[in-house]
């Protein structure tokens, strides 16, 4: 299969496994334990079906939304991903490239690939830089004043990853970084060798957004030990309430599911938050962020932009989240397995078809902005 026969999100997803190294399509595809919630994530869309209005005059759309104070061309923006030049040698450069181009908002994860100053240099387009809250508070205030000196405008603090999930597919085949294959993982490499010859004639791997704080280099630390023994699992409401007053801008939780969490993080001065549970990949068997968006909504709606992610695939999906008030949707694998399978090139190509999606959805349903979406346009389906 070639770049130009990928006409959905499963058509990149096999291009991405026949390009990449078993250990690294797994990690990207993969969830914890039985991954009933990275399962969940998708069928919840399936839960409502949309009801169209028809004879509205549909001729002009308009597909932008303003979330965060960021004013975007598309509803959907490249949420933060960790390792991308693992999966691509552009990495979070074609990620950015390919948003500036569609007039959409990225993400560029503490555990980024580039620099996320080296980014918004080059970028105009709105950045967000997330990251974990870590033990060492001097830490977490030297990352938030490196994103401040880099221009970026909104913080994203992800908070359903105060310790690592059991991911079982990475366990197999011993995916960590540094390396740390089993058998199993290194012959995965041995068969996919243009991988091989892109790794190591492109620059060196690193964690620009880490490596002038931690030192991951060797055995010193793994992605494993990062998360069981950097990040901060007593995290409370009274530390993101002093991050939130430090930062003085715009700030987004990421990993907010309940009613009541999401009213906390109005109160104590969010601008954002994401309902999310890290794509499958945390607590197995949590619900969805779409599951509860109509709640969420409805408590904080007015006071805060509810933003959600997981498991999207279609423009058709986006839209019911934006019929029950989400401000704006989060893609995750969506963008990252056409970054896998032809860097900036197929991450234009899959928002191409995002886009396209949206406006021949709209039409359809007989909506001319993404304004006039309510919870009208939705149907419970039985079943």
């Amino acid at each position: 299969m070639r770049l130009k026969h990928c006409h959905n999100f499963h058509d990149f997803r096999h291009l991405a496994q026949r390009r990449l190294p078993g250990p690294i399509f797994n990690y990207i595809d993969g969830g914890a334990d039985d991954e009933v919630t990275l399962r969940r994530n998708t069928a919840a869309f399936d839960t409502v079906g949309l009801v169209p209005n028809v004879l509205t005059g549909v001729a002009d759309v308009d597909l932008s939304v303003r979330v965060m104070g960021q004013k975007l061309d598309l509803p959907v923006y490249l949420s933060p991903t960790a390792l991308q030049r693992l999966f691509h040698h552009q990495g979070e450069r074609a990620t950015a490239a390919a948003a500036e181009k569609f007039g959409t908002m990225f993400g560029v994860s503490s555990l980024g690939t580039v620099s996320m100053a080296e980014l918004a240099k080059k970028h105009a387009n709105p950045q967000v830089y997330q990251f974990y809250f870590h033990k060492d508070r001097g830490l977490n205030r030297a990352m938030m004043q490196a994103a401040k000196e880099a221009g970026i405008k909104v913080m994203m603090l992800t908070v359903d990853s105060i310790t690592g999930g059991n991911r079982e597919r990475d366990l197999r085949t011993g995916f960590s970084i540094p390396f740390r294959l089993t058998l199993n993982g290194l012959l995965q490499f041995a068969i996919k060798p243009m991988w091989g010859i892109n790794y190591v004639t492109h620059e060196k791997f690193s964690l620009p957004q880490l490596d002038a704080h931690i030192d991951m280099k060797g055995d010193s630390l793994t992605i494993g030990r990062y998360f069981t023994e950097m990040l901060d699992p007593s995290l409370n409401w009274k530390d993101v309430e002093a991050m939130v007053a430090e930062w003085g801008g715009e700030f987004c939780l990421k990993g907010i599911m309940s009613k009541g969490d999401a009213e906390q993080a109005a109160a104590i001065g969010c601008t954002g938050i994401v309902l999310s549970n890290h794509g499958g990949r945390q607590l197995d068997g949590a619900c969805s962020g779409f599951d509860q968006l109509k709640t969420v909504v409805q408590a904080v709606g007015d006071r805060i932009d509810v933003m959600m992610d997981g498991g999207v695939q279609r423009g058709s999906h986006v839209l019911k989240a934006l019929a029950l008030g989400a401000k704006a949707v989060g893609l995750g694998r969506y963008y990252l397995f056409p970054l896998a399978a032809a860097g900036q090139a197929g991450v234009e190509r899959a928002l191409a078809q995002m886009k396209a999606e949206l406006t021949r959805d709209m039409r359809l349903m007989g909506v001319r902005s993404l304004a006039e979406l309510c919870p009208d346009h939705l149907s419970s389906v039985n079943g």
